[in-house]
């Protein structure tokens, strides 16, 4: 191989058809030598190389002849002075941080670590871990996207699925054996005809990044499933690779999202960039902490020690510009070389700290609002971390989504029976314009969800009362203890037939009211068919049937039931409006765009909705008062809807409101009798089950009046 001295741009490595240019940030670095490799494991380096130029702090060389599948890593010397914040350590091979695939750690070993094991972290490791490490893998960036097209759904009309690409398709049926788990899998045909049977049009992904499973959890027989220890930001994870040639998994990504698009179907990736797998100051030497620890992350005042907003042992200092340009060179190129159309940021929040507190107009949000490629894609926080005022629901920036905590916590007290929380709800349901419309964000900024992966499913939120995490290894301590969840009156599986009967309806309920509340509804993966995880609420560690998702067990009256609502919801824009109820009339005859009633079918009152005893309502609204237009300046329409809903442990009588509202009501879903379709003239009398829902419609009748359109 002939040596050359190459660029300091592009960083990573990349391979231009003749050789390849590898080019690595370390600004306090004294020297820095490229590590070339037959083999991911098992062998030491066949050649080093000194790189010998520096540019701007980036170390660069271009060897020819170098070509798409060569493995590397980086040896890198400084000072090993952890109380200054330096662990240099040139015996570790590390891994590129641009490396746009990795061969991940098979086996944990002392010598994965820069100091030594059973010292303090003070003294440095001077064995060679060559033959366990990580490395990168020199890729070939060509792909044949075709015709491939952004589907850009319109964020209202957006319907998103969380879900693990292993857990998803791992014994998803019909998939060849060889592909179960993978990329590959998740683009069958039979996976994605099932997405497209539910009117899913975002798949969020939960990690893909290349991520690395902790020491702890490996020695007793667990893995980190979820993949929140993220070691590559660049790289899409090999665990869920079908193939064995090193690089070969950026390729299925790819094609992945091809075949995602072509069914119309957006995708979203989880993204960690708050820590990486590294933990703290006693975890292992990888990657960012032998290349330049003080660069990467953030120290406290003893550098010997790291800030902690995870819970993880780290935080990445997104305060400093290479970690802000490495952030952002990495969504670019999810983007733009991998086609993904969104993000979700884990613990976002830690990534808008300044010097201590988090602040929505940190150099974070800054550089994402004036980003041309960023700023263009759908961005969605988890709009907290676990620091000192990381709970920040409703504080980030216009432009951004977020994950409602609030409103999967009201909606889950509401359907349990919890006293008080009938305001909320109304708030709740109608897109939490108190968290969003003062900063003239609109209801989408509100991604509502009932369940996610964290915490139980679907059919374990009415099945447990308690957390049951046993099968994690920590004496059940593990997972949170505020789950807002009722058990209807048994604790698991049980052969009560009137159990599992009301069992069936609260799942209705979570899943209707989700469907048909204003912003944009997330569902998880499994909760349309009532899968189970036994009760556990932090299945992190859980590569098993715990986590993967049972389709033959599969509750194929309940799948009807989520398809036929998210269907509905996509026919009818006011359950999707673009902009916020206005509570005032819209036409000469008086009706508001929504209106709220009580069981007798009088106005709610200021006084009503105080009262803590109060769990049941009826809500009013109208078709013709959506406020906005279509593509061509149509004003947009539609029919009249009355939604029932009855919290109470007892069946109650609901009166429907005057002829004004609608002349003749149809029950289209109603979640205590799925098939039952009755008509109800104005003013008619009907029951609504105990702890039931009924949405009936009215068809919108304008007769020789014109709309009023706020453009």
């Amino acid at each position: 191989m002939t040596i050359y001295p190459g660029n300091p741009y592009p960083l990573g490595s990349f391979w231009d058809g003749k050789g390849v240019n590898f080019a690595l940030y370390s600004h306090n670095a004294t020297s820095v030598e490229l590590c070339l490799f037959n083999a991911p494991k098992g062998e030491k380096e066949v050649q080093r190389i000194k790189l010998t130029e520096r540019s701007h702090d980036v170390w660069h060389v271009y060897v020819g002849d170098c070509k798409p599948g060569q493995i590397y890593g980086y040896r890198v010397e400084g000072p090993y002075e952890p109380s200054g914040g330096h662990r240099y350590n040139p015996a570790k091979v590390l891994l590129d941080p641009y490396a746009r695939a990795i061969c991940t750690i098979e086996d944990w070993d002392d010598s994965l670590f820069g100091y030594e094991i059973g010292k303090d972290d003070l003294t440095r490791d001077e064995r060679d871990n060559a033959e366990l490490a990580p490395k990168s893998v020199v890729i070939d960036h060509h792909f044949d996207w075709g015709d491939d097209r952004p589907p850009k759904v319109a964020y209202h009309n957006t319907v998103i699925y969380e879900a693990h690409v292993k857990g998803l398709t791992r014994l998803f049926p019909g998939i060849p054996d060889q592909i179960r788990g993978t990329y590959a899998a998740l683009a069958h045909p039979d996976v994605i005809a099932h997405l497209r049977r539910l009117g899913i049009t975002a798949v969020e992904l939960m990690p893909v990044h290349q991520s690395i499973a902790e020491r702890h959890l490996v020695e007793k027989g667990l893995t980190n499933y979820w993949g929140y220890n993220t070691i590559g930001f660049f790289a899409p994870g090999i665990r869920f690779y079908s193939g064995d040639d090193p690089g070969g998994q950026v390729r299925e990504f790819k094609n992945m999202v091809k075949e995602l698009h072509k069914a119309g179907i957006e995708v979203f990736l989880d993204v960690v960039y708050n820590h990486t797998a590294e933990g703290n100051q006693m975890g292992p030497t990888l990657c960012y902490r032998g290349i330049d620890n003080v660069e990467y992350y953030r120290l406290a005042d003893d550098k010997r020690y790291y800030y902690d907003y995870t819970g993880t042992g780290n935080t990445l200092n997104a305060r400093l510009p290479n970690v802000l340009m490495m952030i952002m060179d990495s969504l670019r190129y999810w983007v733009q070389e991998m086609h993904v159309d969104g993000f979700r940021f884990d613990l976002a929040a830690a990534l808008a700290r300044e010097l201590q507190d988090v602040n929505r107009l940190s150099a974070f949000f800054s550089i994402v609002y004036q980003d041309p490629v960023i700023s263009q894609v759908k961005l969605i926080a988890e709009p907290w971390d676990v620091g000192e005022g990381g709970y920040q629901v409703g504080q980030f920036p216009p432009g951004w989504a977020e994950w409602n905590g609030k409103y999967r916590d009201c909606m889950r007290d509401y359907w349990r029976g919890e006293n008080s929380v009938l305001a909320e709800f109304a708030e709740r349901f109608t897109g939490s314009s108190d968290l969003y419309k003062n900063d003239n964000r609109n209801p989408t900024a509100s991604i509502n969800f009932i369940t996610a992966h964290d915490g139980f499913t679907l059919n374990d939120l009415v099945s447990y009362n308690e957390r049951h995490n046993e099968a994690n290894g920590e004496d059940n301590k593990d997972g949170s203890d505020d789950n807002r969840s009722w058990n209807c009156g048994a604790e698991g599986p049980t052969d009560d037939p009137n159990i599992n009967k009301l069992r069936d309806r609260q799942k209705r309920n979570f899943l209707a009211t989700l469907l048909l509340s204003q912003g944009v509804p997330m569902l998880v993966a499994g909760d349309e068919m009532g899968h189970s995880q036994n009760g556990n609420n932090n299945a992190y560690c859980q590569d098993n049937e715990i986590s993967w998702i049972n389709w033959e067990k599969g509750d194929q009256e309940l799948i009807q039931f989520t398809s036929e609502l998210i269907a509905f919801r996509r026919r009818h824009p006011v359950f999707s409006r673009k902009q916020w109820f206005k509570g005032r009339p819209v036409r000469s005859k008086g009706l508001t765009d929504i209106a709220w009633f009580k069981p007798d079918g009088s106005d709610m009152t200021e006084e009503d909705w105080k009262g803590g005893f109060a769990k049941s309502l009826g809500i009013f609204l109208y078709g013709g008062g959506l406020h906005t237009v279509d593509s061509m300046n149509n004003p947009i329409v539609d029919d009249s809807f009355y939604i029932v809903l009855n919290a109470h442990y007892e069946t109650l009588e609901f009166m429907l409101p005057a002829e004004q509202y609608g002349k003749k009501w149809k029950v289209v879903f109603d979640t205590a009798c799925p098939g039952m379709k009755k008509e109800y003239g104005a003013g008619a009398k009907l029951k609504a089950g105990d702890r039931s829902m009924i949405v009936l419609q009215s068809k919108l009748q304008l007769p020789g009046q014109r709309l009023e359109v706020e453009h």
